[in-house]
């Protein structure tokens, strides 16, 4: 027979008191919670030590982790993880006494009901009421990334969004696109439309005389590149090497490159769209 702790990893980590029933005896679970093995979330919910805090709260709740917190769960990139998981609970529940969280009442689907997460498209829409334009751009820009969202999705479940964050949901979802190579080129992409900048493309391939390379963002008729450095350097001379060869050939090839660092994107994002906006004119006068 299995031990109550083999359960609960089968299991993925918790369990129904009814779930355990099935397998294992109630002395068996009271001998593992006396010893420490398990913990009691809520009345007849057993799980593991050591349970991410967000399970925790979805089981001590009975919710659906949803939000910035389902956007981190997916995978989806944020500027700051949230410090208390988001959760959504059925409209009209009172809350369950249970560890800090950010709770939210609305209805949610069978399925999210049962793997206990929004969808991503609700994810996305729901980042959207909470995210300023630019971190809502650059979680949208990723989930369709991911191909498991498509454009058309994401608009079908704004036009269907109702209550706070509209206006800005119907923005992100006009602006969104697969093509965005990171976080921070997002960042600066909805940077550039905030500030009413355009004709600029995510990923845009320069091609030169057998040369190929991608920048981050190109606007084509100006010759113009935008690149968005994160915390990544060349950790060798082969490296720093072939990016010299890069930056040189797409020189060559006409085009100008402005090199932009997260610490200027994020704290000084002004600077930047002032940057790119004078390079932008004298290219385009020249």
């Amino acid at each position: 027979m299995e031990s109550v702790t083999q359960v609960l990893v089968r299991r993925g980590g918790w369990a129904t008191a009814s779930e355990l029933a099935r397998v294992v005896t109630r002395h068996a679970v009271a001998k593992a919670l006396a010893r420490g093995a398990i913990q009691r979330i809520t009345q007849g919910t057993y799980a593991l030590p050591g349970l991410p805090a967000d399970m925790v709260a979805v089981l001590a709740y009975g919710g659906v982790l949803s939000h910035t917190s389902a956007a981190a769960a997916s995978g989806l990139p944020l500027l700051v993880t949230p410090e208390k998981p988001h959760l959504i609970l059925p409209p009209h529940r009172r809350p369950r006494p249970g560890p800090p969280a950010v709770l939210h009442w609305a209805n949610v689907s069978s399925p999210e009901r049962r793997d206990r997460i929004t969808s991503l498209p609700r994810t996305v829409v729901d980042c959207c009421r909470m995210l300023p334009f630019a971190e809502a751009l650059a979680v949208a820009d990723a989930a369709l990334a991911t191909t498991r969202l498509h454009s058309e999705e994401l608009l079908a479940e704004v036009s269907a969004m109702r209550g706070p964050g509209c206006p800005n949901a119907r923005l992100v979802a006009a602006a969104a696109t697969p093509l965005a190579g990171s976080f921070l080129e997002s960042i600066l992409r909805a940077l550039l439309i905030g500030a009413g900048v355009d004709g600029f493309e995510p990923q845009v391939l320069v091609s030169h005389d057998g040369f190929h390379a991608r920048v981050d963002l190109g606007h084509r008729p100006a010759k113009l590149a935008l690149e968005a450095e994160g915390f990544e350097f060349h950790g060798s001379r082969r490296d720093f090497a072939a990016d010299c060869y890069r930056y040189d050939e797409l020189n060559a090839a006409g085009w100008l490159v402005l090199r932009f660092t997260y610490e200027q994107i994020i704290g000084d994002p002004a600077w930047v769209v002032a940057t790119v906006r004078a390079t932008l004119d004298q290219r385009v006068g020249a």
